[in-house]
């Protein structure tokens, strides 16, 4: 008769478990049950494993697990304070709820043995009727809280990619001359889920299998004392064996974070630059050497396969002998009539629950490691010291010096005092020595000399870019390292040699130019504002015989238009600006004639009454400047009218002239 009992309560237990275990799986890899897994198939969570971000392992801190750490990840719930605090009350209901389902099962199971006919069905209608309001209170509890977590997340989310997004934009170009653009983009995508998920989801699913396992456990003590320590004897070892096994997958994620990372940056760089690739014929190049780096991320996740294999393998089979333990003493228990069948499968279901439960923690403390590790890399970004300081609006400070702050300070003698830079991806090299310059306000200065000898960086130092390692770039008297940003940047139009366009409309690239926020501008009054400056750029006609005109995408980087059409295009973004200094680095150099002398023209009308500096090295360009200012090795070794540089006998700029002569002969012939 026992054994009769055992083999079905077997055979009852097994199904409830797998059923169990089913669920808790499809729940964390939402899929939909279709068939019944074994006792030692439980695997992983999706949290539990390592996620792929495409970072540097190079760059990102070691992780450890700190209080410092957690309050930074946890303050970022402190505005969703009151939905998670309603998500951890439905927890504990629908908790409450789930861990009744034994209990009540096994008293089932003793209502089975004990009672027959009227009376059995009598209570199986009572219990039936009971079950169905629990299991009710208990759905409607899981879908409040699964409503609360996943959009309390998604709200962070939000929030954490909103302060991301604004901290990288207002970091120093130095900033991005060290960083890939893959890696930034991964950490506003990626890392923030990582973090959110870590504080939300991960923190419900922590304390459901922190209640669950503890209700578990007083539960079992409460059924029988002697099970419960049978029960509880493989807890010890297999936590030593997850706290182990969670230090190994951090340095082993590690490395599969480093290997993709790699294999990211190929395929980003390849895919930005696909022109460049196709050119070449170097397909089948680029394939194998993404294929190697994809080999390599393959090779670190077998290992981690590997390793995830045997921890879940040994706890699995741990498992089973403690059920078979059970199976065993509380079969002996039931001979002796100091256990019932009922409380034997309740106690049975109860450790399933536990097991589960602490596979759950187990995932919780790797989640959690994962977020802090991911916020580690954001706070890094966040809290470093490339920010630039900007005063967002002219509105906040209204004189400088004691002067308004008005177009008209913008168009007084630009000075360069002494000015020493290097670029700090290149600290040995010294690109401006002791320069020496002045741009009279409201004239035209070209600025010309050979390759690499600092004639774009001006522009960059004087849009504060970069500062100087050493001295002084004025404005009339004042310093623009005391001026507003923002300010300063909303008062200087440029336009570089190859202009980067943005993959939307003509009219939405040529709009990005106007000094205040678009939407405050009623749209009848900026659609005229940009239709005058593409008509003053020589845009217009292009842009007119266009399907869409304005409304036409221009592509990725505006790879659906000329070159002379993406130049007339920038030109118009720097007119509708209104800049009362006008930065233009070699911007016809690479233009046909046709569309230089167009680009040209357009140039002759927007120099008037603008402080204009010409970075260029056509002599078509330069010719009619106020000043020419010719570069040597960081320093300016003549300065003067085009006529009087020409009179200079092996002059810099005379040399630079019948060198550029004799290559356009050579061209024509």
């Amino acid at each position: 008769m026992i054994f009769h009992r055992l083999t079905l309560l077997s055979s009852f237990i097994n199904r409830s478990s797998n059923f169990l275990i089913h669920s808790h799986q499809c729940r964390s890899f939402k899929l939909t049950p279709n068939r019944q897994f074994s006792l030692t198939s439980i695997r992983p969570r999706r949290g539990d494993r390592p996620q792929l971000l495409a970072n540097n392992a190079t760059n990102t801190p070691k992780v450890k697990l700190t209080f410092s750490d957690l309050g930074k990840l946890f303050r970022l719930a402190q505005n969703e304070k009151g939905r998670i605090g309603c998500a951890i009350i439905l927890l504990f209901i629908s908790s409450s709820v789930t861990m009744s389902v034994p209990y009540i099962l096994g008293k089932i199971i003793d209502m089975l043995q004990t009672y027959k006919h009227e009376e059995l069905r009598r209570r199986l209608k009572q219990t039936t009727l009971l079950l169905i309001g629990v299991f009710g209170i208990g759905a409607i509890a899981n879908f409040g809280r699964i409503y609360l977590i996943l959009t309390t997340s998604q709200r962070i989310i939000k929030r954490v990619r909103e302060q991301l997004f604004n901290g990288i934009l207002r970091k120093e170009m130095a900033f991005f001359d060290k960083q890939k653009t893959g890696e930034l983009v991964n950490r506003l995508s990626s890392d923030t889920e990582v973090m959110s998920n870590a504080v939300t989801q991960n923190i419900s699913d922590g304390l459901r299998a922190l209640t669950q396992s503890v209700a578990g456990v007083g539960l079992m003590l409460y059924i029988s004392p002697q099970l419960a320590l049978v029960g509880l004897t493989t807890v010890p070892p297999v936590a030593v064996g997850a706290i182990l096994f969670g230090r190994f997958i951090k340095r082993l994620s590690r490395k599969v974070q480093d290997a993709l990372a790699k294999a990211t940056d190929v395929a980003e760089e390849r895919f930005s630059n696909i022109r460049t690739v196709k050119s070449f014929s170097k397909e089948e190049q680029e394939i194998q050497l993404y294929n190697q780096r994809i080999s390599n991320v393959l090779q670190l996740k077998y290992k981690e396969s590997l390793a995830y294999g045997l921890f879940y393998g040994m706890t699995g089979l741990s498992g089973n002998i403690i059920v078979l333990s059970v199976f065993y003493f509380g079969g002996v228990s039931m001979s002796e009539e100091s256990l019932t069948i009922g409380d034997l499968s309740s106690f049975l279901l109860y450790a399933f629950y536990v097991g589960v439960s602490i596979s759950g923690i187990f995932s919780f403390h790797l989640e959690l490691m994962k977020g802090i590790g991911a916020s580690q890399t954001v706070w890094s970004i966040l809290n470093d010291d490339h920010n630039e300081k900007i005063i967002l609006s002219s509105q906040s400070q209204h004189t400088i010096h004691g002067e308004p702050l008005t177009p008209a300070l913008m168009l007084r003698d630009i000075t360069f005092d002494s000015i020493s830079f290097r670029y700090p991806t290149r600290p040995n090299v010294l690109v401006l020595d002791n320069l020496i310059l002045r741009v009279p306000g409201g004239k035209v200065l070209a600025i010309c000399g050979s390759s690499g000898s600092g004639k774009s960086t001006i522009g960059q130092l004087l849009l504060r870019f970069y500062e100087p390692q050493s001295g002084q770039i004025r404005i009339g008297n004042i310093p623009i390292k005391d001026m507003p940003l923002h300010w300063l940047r909303s008062n200087i139009g440029t336009v570089p040699q190859e202009p980067v366009l943005f993959s939307s409309s003509i009219y939405d690239n040529i709009a990005y130019g106007y000094p205040t926020v678009i939407e405050n501008v009623p749209e009848t009054v900026l659609k005229n504002k940009v239709m005058e400056a593409a008509n003053t750029a020589n845009a217009s006609g292009f842009i007119e015989q266009l399907p869409e005109k304005y409304n036409t995408k221009v592509g990725e980087r505006g790879t659906m238009l000329s070159g002379g059409q993406k130049q007339r295009v920038a030109l118009s973004r720097a007119i509708l600006r209104d800049p009362s200094i006008l930065v233009l680095d070699e911007a016809t150099s690479a233009l046909d004639a046709q569309s230089e002398y167009l680009v040209q023209e357009a140039l002759e009308k927007i120099m008037v009454n603008r402080t204009v500096i010409i970075i260029a090295h056509r002599l078509s360009t330069i010719i009619k400047a106020d000043q020419i200012a010719v570069l040597d090795k960081g320093r300016i070794g003549e300065q003067g009218t085009y006529t009087e540089l020409m009179n200079i006998e092996n002059g810099l700029f005379r040399n630079l002239v019948a060198t550029q002569t004799m290559v356009d002969v050579d061209l024509e012939e």
